[in-house]
């Protein structure tokens, strides 16, 4: 039978960051060297507590900054890499068309609050998903098999009858661990690959409509 709904991941699969995080770091923290490089691993490791709704990002960030001498405003650095992604337009449109094929579509992403509220509200992704699930609001983050058990709660369907889409080979392997179906797919793998993937796991397409 063809799966119900899909629960696409953002991060990779909906969105990116031009030039990487190499390219927008660099007005703030000068070319990349070992001590940027430390900081952002740093940066990078105190955001896991946030992304489970346990901190706040901005704050943490603001200690990593203090700690490595860097004299940046922490919301500045914020905005100028973590909210700097931009929407894939190719991949929303495959959102669109599985959409008009009558499936339900959900985002299923790992975000802290911050990076989450510009998601839903700037970026727009409330007004295209039917059901979101960030794991700031969740308490869990993937790949622990808790978040698609939840997820897939939220929305309202058994595992199997959800679709995940994941640009992490252990995110998807998690999700396909408690029963989902698991589409392994980047950005760079390009979007005719995406659709005949989906194919695959019994996901139909229809016509992309404009949004809006």
């Amino acid at each position: 039978m063809s799966p119900r709904h899909v629960l696409w991941d953002a991060d990779g699969v909906l969105q990116s960051l031009p030039g990487g995080w190499e390219r927008a770091a660099a007005p703030w923290l000068g070319e990349r060297d070992e001590a940027s490089e430390a900081l952002l691993r740093e940066a990078v490791a105190v955001e896991r507590e946030a992304l489970v709704g346990r901190s706040d990002f901005l704050a943490d960030l603001a200690g990593v900054l203090e700690r490595h001498g860097v004299d940046v405003p922490a919301r500045d650095l914020h905005a100028a890499i973590w909210l700097a992604t931009e929407p894939d337009a190719a991949s929303w449109a495959v959102v669109e068309r599985v959409r008009a094929a009558g499936h339900g579509v959900h985002l299923g992403t790992n975000q802290e609050a911050h990076r989450a509220a510009h998601m839903r509200t700037v970026l727009g992704y409330d007004e295209r998903f039917d059901v979101s699930v960030y794991s700031c609001d969740l308490g869990v983050a993937k790949p622990d098999p808790a978040y698609f058990e939840r997820a897939v709660a939220m929305i309202g369907a058994d595992p199997d009858d959800v679709v995940f889409v994941d640009d992490r080979a252990d995110n998807v392997a998690s999700a396909c661990g408690v029963g989902l179906r698991g589409v392994h797919w980047t950005i760079a793998d390009g979007h005719e690959r995406l659709v005949s993937l989906l194919r695959g796991a019994g996901v139909r397409l229809g016509q992309a409509r404009p949004h809006g």
